[in-house]
């Protein structure tokens, strides 16, 4: 097996979680920046209150994308508690992003130039972005318990297991009364 295929099976699933992470997530700027753009810009609302508002719609969109998509293999802990530990993350995810807008606006006094306006809107996003990511992958949507992987495939298993850890829908050869498989 090559350096690069040892790799890439050692890193399958995190590149496969973070790419869908990747496209949720620019699903998740089109919405911010779109939102940003008729609250700052036609309707004259200020603009950390505006980025407020576009994150808080997109959060709603990019919850619904990783917890059906992008992290659907991992344990799920109850709808209440990823939401609750979702929406807690996502709220230090924004500040980083108000941190930037308000820094542009009220520090380097650019508040008026719409492309450092959108540079400093998504700069806060890339920075808030590689938070969210470490931290939902580690509080929100955790791993899978080592008995719920299936090392034979190489992934995780998606199945629901019982007590002892195998898949319900995979047929297991039969064991004699010795418990030996035959």
């Amino acid at each position: 097996m090559s350096l690069a295929r040892g790799q890439y099976e050692r890193f399958r699933e995190l590149i496969c979680e973070f790419a869908k992470f990747g496209v949720v997530g620019v699903a998740g700027v089109f919405i911010t920046n779109a939102v940003y753009d008729l609250m700052f810009l036609h309707l004259g609302i200020g603009p950390v209150t505006a980025t407020t508002i576009a994150t808080i719609v997109a959060m709603v969109a990019t919850y619904l994308g990783n917890r059906y998509w992008s992290f659907r293999a991992r344990q799920r802990t109850g709808v209440v508690r990823e939401l609750v530990i979702f929406a807690v993350l996502n709220g230090i995810g924004l500040l980083i992003q108000d941190a930037t807008v308000a820094a542009n606006y009220y520090l380097l006094h650019l508040g008026h130039n719409k492309p450092a306006g959108f540079a400093a809107l998504n700069l806060g996003i890339a920075l808030a972005t590689l938070f969210r990511f470490w931290s939902y992958r580690r509080f929100v949507w955790v791993a899978p318990a080592e008995a719920q992987r299936r090392p034979e495939a190489g992934h995780l298993s998606t199945t629901p297991m019982d007590e002892g850890g195998r898949d319900h829908d995979r047929r297991d050869p039969p064991t004699s009364a010795a418990g030996r498989r035959r």
